[in-house]
């Protein structure tokens, strides 16, 4: 298993009660063949630029460890949802 780091943005629009049931969601993707160490929910920040007139969005940071079809199906599953904004994953070289 190696090291990744996640971070997605979820939509302004959301409620927060439903921010921590996605947490909790993409976690037990990671954690079914992998394992998280860290979870950021660093929360409702304004965006660089606009994506689709959305100017701001609730920011997760996560660290963990998986294999690659974890990650792949994390990809997967994230580019589905339609509260997910915009996602970045990279393996964590440190």
């Amino acid at each position: 298993m190696r090291k990744y780091e996640v971070m997605y943005i979820i939509r302004p629009d959301v409620e927060q009660e439903n921010v921590q049931a996605i947490v909790d969601k993409f976690n037990g993707i990671i954690s079914n063949g992998g394992e998280v160490t860290k979870t950021d929910v660093i929360g409702k920040r304004r965006l660089a630029y606009e994506i689709n007139k959305i100017r701001d969005g609730y920011y997760v940071l996560v660290h963990f460890n998986a294999t690659t079809e974890v990650v792949n199906e994390l990809d997967r599953i994230m580019k589905i949802t339609d509260e997910v904004i915009r996602t970045l994953i990279v393996r964590d070289v440190a």
